[in-house]
């Protein structure tokens, strides 16, 4: 079985792409930095994994993602390995992607600008009034579950 789940937070801008031919696929690039469970001095402390999504997750990865965003990536280990122009033998590893998942909200990732998801705007309430209440916005009642 090969099958492998990360969490980490990207560390650069996702890199788009559409194959060539009649029916062209995305593909989205990026890669995740996931922190080490035990650190030691003089060690990294995190590693950096290079992952390649096709189809509708990599739409998804396009649209969504960005630097600093924390995710859930599941997918398989592919060996990339190839010869450089120098005929040094280069070995490499990239995570092929199955499933993608936010690890994190939105306000938790300290992250309000880009192109990420946008939830739609709430009447938020207001400061505490002098008798130690806080006062309710007009139009919140239909999201009160006790009304």
């Amino acid at each position: 079985m090969n099958k492998v789940i990360l969490v980490g937070r990207l560390t650069r801008d996702p890199e788009m792409r559409y194959s060539q031919g009649a029916n062209s696929t995305a593909i989205a690039r990026f890669s995740i930095a996931v922190d080490r469970r035990f650190k030691r001095e003089g060690e990294p402390d995190a590693d950096f994994f290079n992952c390649t999504a096709f189809g509708k997750q990599a739409e998804f990865v396009g649209n969504y993602l960005k630097q600093g965003i924390k995710m859930v990536v599941v997918g398989r280990v592919q060996n990339d390995n190839y010869t450089n122009k120098d005929g040094q033998k280069v070995y490499s590893v990239q995570i092929m992607v199955d499933e993608l998942e936010f690890a994190e909200s939105k306000n938790a990732s300290g992250d309000n600008s880009g192109n990420a998801y946008q939830p739609a705007s709430r009447p938020t309430p207001s400061a505490a009034a002098s008798d130690g209440f806080m006062n309710v916005p007009e139009g919140i009642d239909e999201e009160l579950p006790f009304v």
